[in-house]
């Protein structure tokens, strides 16, 4: 199962990183292209250093990586940690929806042997 692909505690900081929507729109931004920091916090109404914190959570997250470019640092979006995540909500996925077919199922065959 996914969940065992994920090291200890890396799971949890996925889901803890994706919780926050300027996190989320960051991590958007990143994917389609890479930014400096400076341009990030451009984005948002808030500090420079409260948009470095959100980086440091997605990096810590593996959700991003910064790559030095000159002078700057350049946050590129992780899809294989978001893919590796969105595999893992499937699989759970297909676990309730077996359930649920299964539980339909017993239920018509107890509606019918009532008939």
């Amino acid at each position: 199962m996914v969940v065992d692909e994920f090291a200890d505690g890396e799971l949890d900081r996925v889901f803890r990183a994706l919780a926050d929507p300027t996190r989320r729109d960051i991590l958007a931004r990143t994917l389609r292209s890479g930014e400096s920091v400076s341009s990030l916090a451009g984005h948002y109404r808030m500090s420079f250093a409260a948009v470095q914190k959100h980086v440091a959570a997605l990096e810590r997250a593996g959700l991003v990586r910064k790559r030095r470019h000159g002078r700057e640092q350049i946050v590129h979006g992780s899809p294989e940690t978001l893919h590796r995540a969105a595999t893992l909500l499937a699989q759970y996925e297909r676990l309730w929806s077996d359930r649920a077919t299964r539980i339909a199922g017993v239920l018509a065959n107890e509606e019918g042997s009532t008939t």
